[in-house]
């Protein structure tokens, strides 16, 4: 279940000269929360810098660093029971993996504002987040939309493939 293979991609997005820019990230970073703040890390940017995860049709992470700072989201904390980001998220956040019989429901969890100043508020990152008729990169999509850096999103998953 925790096979790498086409719906597993990791986009870093910053803002450079008053544009938003994305590049697209090894795919070996979809599996390791520590080696994506450091590549976001690497990709200097005012406006602090975004990195957006999907991993297969299950859940994505949204980490944003500002400054020292690191913000992250996990759309479904029932994830973390099969994927090692999902668990890795929970581990940072020092927030337990669920038991068994908290499985039955698909939760977000993290910081909920982590794009309040951005133009997306909890309640909207929330319902995108808990739409259970989309796919991961389709909910990632709709944030970078929101957001307003959907076209280099794209262009970014465009490289892959």
């Amino acid at each position: 279940m925790t096979d790498v293979d086409a719906t597993d991609f990791a986009v870093v997005v910053y803002r450079e000269d008053d544009r938003w820019e994305a590049e697209i990230l090894p795919v070996a970073l979809t599996g390791d929360l520590a080696g994506l703040i450091h590549a976001l890390r690497q990709q200097p940017s005012l406006g602090g810098t975004v990195g957006l995860v999907s991993v297969g049709d299950d859940f994505f992470v949204a980490i944003r660093l500002l400054g020292d700072e690191v913000m992250l989201f996990l759309s479904d904390v029932t994830a973390s029971v099969d994927w090692p980001l999902a668990g890795q998220v929970l581990d940072y956040l020092d927030i337990p993996i669920p038991e068994d019989e908290e499985l039955d429901q698909v939760l977000p969890v993290g910081d909920m504002s982590i794009f309040t100043d951005l133009g997306l508020d909890e309640m909207e990152l929330g319902a995108i987040s808990g739409d259970l008729e989309l796919y991961p990169d389709e909910m990632l999509l709709s944030i970078a939309g929101r957001l307003g850096f959907a076209p280099a999103f794209e262009r970014a998953l465009d490289a892959v493939g």
